[in-house]
């Protein structure tokens, strides 16, 4: 279970079934909150790195091609998608995308913990998480 519990205690609406569109909309935000066309130009992406990464945004068209891949652990998208985004720009760059783009954190770790964090007060957040962390939750 890890984290899920403490997305669902957030999402609250969803009782004890985090369901598979949750994880799904999660996806689909990673791609939607980032302007990758901004990430290429900050990152002096190749023309090869940025098509690449448009692949990679464009893998799966729809809830149905998304949900065969992860049917059966739909969490995993985390760590492919950002697995395959650190391959596709070197640890270097991806290491300033991470800096830019999730305050130096895993990705996968943002997505772990929860996905609304970015509602509540910063002073709130970081008081949570930063106790979560101390208990070796975070994985990765």
């Amino acid at each position: 279970m890890k984290k899920i519990i403490i997305a669902l205690m957030l999402v609250g609406t969803f009782g004890l079934s985090y369901a598979q569109s949750d994880y799904y909309n999660d996806y689909r935000r990673s791609i939607t909150d980032v302007n990758w066309q901004t990430v290429a130009a900050d990152l002096l992406l190749s023309v090869a790195q940025t098509n690449q990464l448009n692949a990679l945004n464009d893998r799966y068209h729809d809830y149905n091609s998304w949900n065969r891949a992860y049917v059966s652990q739909p969490d995993r998208w985390r760590e492919d998608r950002y697995y395959e985004i650190e391959r596709i720009l070197g640890r270097e760059k991806y290491t300033k995308f991470k800096k830019n783009y999730y305050k130096g954190q895993n990705p996968v770790a943002v997505y772990n913990r929860n996905k609304n964090n970015y509602k509540k007060s910063k002073v709130k957040k970081n008081k949570v998480y930063k106790t979560e962390k101390k208990n070796g939750h975070h994985h990765h």
